[in-house]
């Protein structure tokens, strides 16, 4: 409002737009709604943690006499304790109330999995939890539904347990304890209280979501994303996985990378052996800092900020034994500047390298695009990136429609994406091959 003039104006003052703007209820402030009911309490209360073969055995019968979908979340120590295990195990189901189970107690959960039998699993965000829940024993049998991914599939834009809970059981779900060490023991009762409240709206959280899956008619393609990530293999090793270290980008020679794959190395064996998290055996930032400046003397080390606490100076001269390792590399053997490739080049370089190919992945990439604007689905939902470039890089000759679809099966695009993207890239790719003009 332009300072001096009155938001109260006599009748008549203003366009006709703004005085049509001004009778529309529409244009009002709505008013703000009211805060939604916080989920503080499980239904039943904090069942007791079952932590001994007699405690398990009873639950596994509990577990068998219930009916319908299990609920199932897992909590790890992920920051503070080596790999991504399971500290702590919940399952809900009609008739059995919440289980909450330690397998770091009893390692093998296996009669809790002859007790759930085939039983459809309900979890949120599956694919973190699967890997860790089959070390313990525990594998759907049957169906799965993930309500993460789910909610992705009917294009809500947050898809957070606490959010999509939000949106369609109008309950709030405080997440305070989501970062905590999960393998302290005893558990205190407020972690407890929360781990138990993660399952207690997960089933019905999948009935309602469900439905909507349904009323959008997507009730196929989620079944066939769900199958996929109870189906999906074991991830292949990585490549060179001490290139994930943060800062990586700041070692520009051959030499001083070979100090970080060395100084990563011996951190993984010691955090392995200490069953710690390893960085907080030694943070990225000091592994970096070590090959930057290649110290050649354990006070040379010491003397960088990073390496200066208690811990580090301790163990100076292991650090130190790591960094000569790779100075003593030979040539040969230096690690590349780049990681090795595994597939196409990045699209930037693209059209210097192969214009025609940087010319189909423009025209998929609009094809995708609207697909994902036509039916409310995230672009990497409705076809992983590196399948549409490894497509876009290598295509079918020629590149009919069923030609099209057989190279995204057999990247493992799922049926109902392969019939609804096989024949546009198609169109795509014929029409991107045509001169302009």
């Amino acid at each position: 409002m332009t300072e001096g003039t009155d938001s109260r104006s006599t009748t008549g003052g203003g366009t006709a737009q703004e005085r049509g703007a001004a009778a529309d209820p529409s244009s009002e402030p709505t008013p703000e709604a009211p805060p939604l009911p916080v989920l503080t309490e499980p239904a039943e209360g904090v069942p007791d943690v079952v932590a001994d073969p007699a405690a398990l055995a009873a639950a596994a019968a509990r577990l068998a006499a219930g009916t319908g979908p299990v609920a199932v979340d897992a909590e790890r120590a992920s920051g503070y304790r080596y790999g991504q295990r399971a500290f702590l195990v919940q399952l809900r189901r009609e008739g059995t109330g919440t289980l909450l189970v330690d397998p770091e107690a009893l390692r093998d959960l296996s009669p809790l999995q002859d007790a759930m039998g085939d039983a459809e699993w309900v979890l949120h965000a599956a694919s973190q939890d699967l890997a860790c829940l089959a070390e313990v024993g525990l594998r759907p049998g049957g169906d799965l539904v993930d309500t993460e991914l789910g909610a992705r599939l009917a294009g809500f834009p947050k898809v957070g347990l606490a959010a999509v809970l939000q949106r369609l059981l109008g309950v709030d779900l405080a997440k305070e304890h989501s970062a905590v060490d999960w393998s302290t023991r005893p558990l205190p009762e407020p972690w407890l209280r929360y781990a138990a409240l993660d399952v207690e709206l997960l089933l019905p959280l999948r009935d309602a979501l469900l439905a909507v899956l349904a009323e959008q008619g997507k009730t196929g393609w989620a079944r066939e994303e769900f199958a996929a990530v109870r189906d999906a293999p074991p991830p292949a090793p990585r490549v060179d996985p001490w290139r994930r270290v943060s800062g990586l980008h700041a070692v520009r020679s051959r030499r001083q990378l070979a100090v970080v794959r060395e100084l990563w190395a011996e951190r993984e064996r010691l955090a392995a052996a200490r069953d710690v998290a390893p960085g907080r055996v030694l943070p990225d930032r000091a592994v970096v800092a070590a090959a930057a400046a290649m110290p050649t003397s354990p006070a040379a080390l010491a003397a960088l900020p990073v390496f200066s606490g208690p811990a580090n100076r301790r163990r100076a001269a292991t650090w130190l034994e790591a960094v000569r390792r790779g100075q003593a590399v030979p040539e040969a053997e230096l690690p590349r500047t780049t990681a090795p490739a595994g597939g196409p080049p990045p699209p930037r370089a693209w059209k210097d390298r192969d214009p025609a190919a940087a010319a189909r992945l423009a025209a998929a990439r609009e094809v995708v695009a609207a697909a994902s604007e036509e039916h409310d689905v995230p672009l990497e939902n409705l076809l992983q990136p590196d399948l549409l470039r490894r497509t876009c890089w290598e295509p079918p000759t020629p590149a009919t429609p069923a030609a099209v679809a057989d190279a995204l099966a057999a990247g493992g695009a799922r049926p109902w994406q392969v019939d609804l993207l096989a024949g546009p890239l198609a169109d795509a790719f014929a029409a991107s091959a045509q001169p302009a003009g």
